[in-house]
């Protein structure tokens, strides 16, 4: 990794980080064999692609894999390394793509990962919104233009206030995250405004309704909003709490329900360390399943409480999950 890349280390905010890590992932349940539930890969139709790494130029205080400018646990994609797994999805059928990280607009590969991806299938970018210059923007509708295919960018805002958000995203950060938001719509993007919950459940319709209001003063007339329950795994873990003994999956709990709306029954995620069940588990080694995409095709045992949240409400990951959200 260059030094260069990190040169946008100056763009970061700090949420008010503490003194340890809170990093530090939390132990898999223990489930007797015949106690635990298996997810099955039906097919491999979502590849995931960890392309920012753990770095970010961010410090949120509910970051579930604890993101921040000094976490290097996973690096940048190269092109040439994301190229190879693109090209072997192709044998495997996957039908769109998605780049997360850290920050994905921090790798300065990614305008060419996503003109190759783009040649193959529709792309989302999960992103901050703060390196997203007008610039940027003409870019990404340079690259989407020469496509047949769509590109979605999904801009994560924890508050419809600077207050608000800033507590979690760090000072400055809804100031820069709506002026990213504002090139995308001028460039004729529909960005998703993703949103985690740090609510409680009362008040999301006013948190909703207060989204919808400030998109819409911003020029954004029919806005995308997502809302997205939290991982109580991370930081998150200590910002509220983590999930109760009883929050896991057991056997018992998939009789008679439907797990194709569980993420890692059609989807893998690509790092650089290599292929790892779903993009929430990624702070865990025993997750990593293989180093091919031919060889991840395999089931997975649902033993970490993570997954009780998508159990719950279903694939929260894409950008519309099946409950609905």
């Amino acid at each position: 990794m260059s030094l260069e890349n990190l040169k946008v280390h100056d763009h970061s905010f700090n949420a008010g980080a503490p003194a340890a890590s809170a990093a530090a992932a939390e132990e898999a349940v223990v489930l007797s064999s015949e106690e635990t539930a298996w997810a099955p890969l039906y097919d491999l139709d979502t590849l995931w692609f960890q392309v920012g790494g753990t770095i970010c130029n961010l410090w949120c205080t509910h970051c579930f894999i604890s993101c921040s400018p000094e976490n290097h646990k996973f690096g940048f994609m190269p092109r040439e390394f994301v190229k190879k797994y693109l090209d072997e999805s192709q044998e495997l059928g996957v039908k769109e793509y998605y780049f997360t990280g850290g920050e994905p607009f921090m790798n300065r590969d990614l305008p060419g990962i996503l003109e190759d991806t783009l040649a193959i299938g529709p792309a989302t970018v999960l992103t901050n919104g703060i390196l997203i210059q007008k610039r940027v923007a003409r870019r990404l509708r340079e690259i989407t233009d020469d496509s047949i295919y769509s590109l979605e960018i999904r801009v994560s805002i924890d508050g419809f206030t600077a207050e608000a958000n800033d507590r979690i995203r760090g000072q400055g950060s809804f100031e820069k995250a709506i002026f990213g938001v504002k090139n995308l719509v001028a460039h004729g993007f529909l960005p998703i405004i993703t949103v985690a919950q740090t609510w409680e459940d009362s008040e999301t319709e006013r948190v909703f309704d207060g989204f919808r209001q400030v998109m819409t003063d911003i020029g954004y007339a029919r806005p995308r909003i997502k809302m997205i329950p939290p991982l109580r795994i991370g930081r998150e873990k200590v910002r509220s709490r983590g999930y109760d003994k009883f929050e896991y999956i057991t056997k018992e709990l998939l009789t008679d329900y439907d797990d194709t709306l569980l993420q890692c029954t059609s989807s893998r995620m690509v790092t650089d360390k290599g292929v790892y069940v779903c993009p929430i588990l990624i702070d865990y080694p025993e997750a990593k399943v293989s180093d091919s995409l031919k060889d991840s095709l395999q089931p997975y045992p649902l033993k970490h409480q993570a997954c009780y949240t998508c159990y719950i409400s279903g694939a929260i990951c894409h950008n519309f999950s099946s409950s609905g959200n």
